[in-house]
């Protein structure tokens, strides 16, 4: 397994308990393949520096975590599809 990053922005005007929810599936894509998270980082809501699809706002989280490959790229697949992820990126921490 290897150490990955993945930083996300939520739609601001989510609820709490629609945004807990959609971090939970997230996380549990790591944690159902096998992989463990390390940290997770909520940022809260912050401003953008330029208009995303007529927002200005998002809920930013980045998490640290081990897992597989195949995890990366469920997680990679969803954050893609759903329409509440407004940005996502995945880094390889361990890549020099």
């Amino acid at each position: 397994m290897r150490k990955y990053e993945i930083m996300y922005i939520l739609n601001a005007s989510l609820e709490e308990a629609a945004r807990n929810e959609l971090m939970n599936t997230l996380h549990a894509i790591i944690t159902d393949d096998g992989g463990e998270i390390d940290k997770i980082d909520e940022w809260g809501i912050k401003e953008f520096a330029y208009r995303i699809e007529d927002m200005t706002k998002g809920y930013y989280v980045v998490v640290t975590f081990h897992s597989g490959n195949e995890a990366v790229a469920e997680l990679d697949r969803i954050c893609r599809i759903n329409q509440n992820v407004v940005r996502h990126m995945i880094v390889n921490l361990e890549e020099k």
